[in-house]
């Protein structure tokens, strides 16, 4: 069973205003993401100079935290950005892509009242005002919302379920004959006909002309339909 972290749910649940905030919260973002950028080694040094105790056992995202607190007084917010991971227990965490998206002592904690509230879901990326920890307490904690998926949080509010989406079926066919002596896109036509929005997998010996076949199918694509937007990626092949 995970351990239940013990965080303070003094949290602000009203989404940030940027056009209130404005200079401040870019101002905080940009110095995150300059700090983000640095080596190990420039931000040990930084908190060397800032006075940080023994900042080189920490890890990187701590560091950055610890350094922004440093920076701007323990009442200051600080930017931060993650990937929520919520547990059974109904709150979360903001993972780092630092550290490959692993549990770690350094991530935000996200209040159950927020993820309930505003619909979040594990995998979105969150970016917001985190405060450090109180007395007592682990983790630094999310304050305010700034974005969910790189969109305002009404559109997150908004969004339908992944599971009760409804599915659009391909409707309209692709016309795979462009060359009356080319046997194998009128074979396609008439047993495997291609829809617009279908994917599909060419499967087949070596050297039985798979290549070929992917071929023929963009030379009609672009004959038959020249509407539509062709991108060819070959991976190992000549072009």
């Amino acid at each position: 069973m995970p351990e239940i972290p013990f965080v303070a749910e003094e949290v602000v649940e009203e989404p940030i205003d940027e056009a209130a905030s404005g200079k401040s919260l870019q101002e905080a973002k940009n110095r995150w993401i300059e700090l983000k950028r640095m080596g190990m080694k420039e931000l040990i040094n930084r908190g060397l100079e800032l006075g940080l105790p023994e900042p080189r056992l920490l890890r990187k995202q701590a560091l950055v935290f610890s350094i922004l607190e440093k920076e701007t007084g323990d009442e200051a917010n600080i930017y931060a950005e993650g990937v929520l991971e919520v547990m059974d227990e109904g709150y979360g965490f903001l993972r780092s892509p630092d550290h490959s998206y692993v549990a770690g002592p350094d991530d935000v904690y996200v209040s159950a009242t927020q993820i309930k509230r505003f619909g979040l879901i594990t995998g979105d990326t969150i970016s917001g005002m985190v405060r450090a920890p109180k007395e007592n307490e682990k983790y630094f904690a999310l304050l305010r919302i700034q974005k969910v998926n790189g969109d305002l949080l009404e559109k997150c509010r908004d969004r339908v379920s992944f599971d009760n989406l409804t599915p659009l079926h391909p409707d309209v066919a692709f016309n795979m004959e462009y060359d009356p002596g080319e046997i194998s896109t009128r074979i396609m036509n008439l047993f495997t006909p291609v829809g617009r929005g279908q994917r599909g997998l060419i499967v087949a010996p070596p050297r039985a002309g798979k290549t070929i076949l992917l071929q023929h199918i963009a030379n009609a694509i672009v004959k038959n339909h020249p509407e539509s937007r062709l991108m060819v990626l070959l991976i190992d092949e000549r072009p």
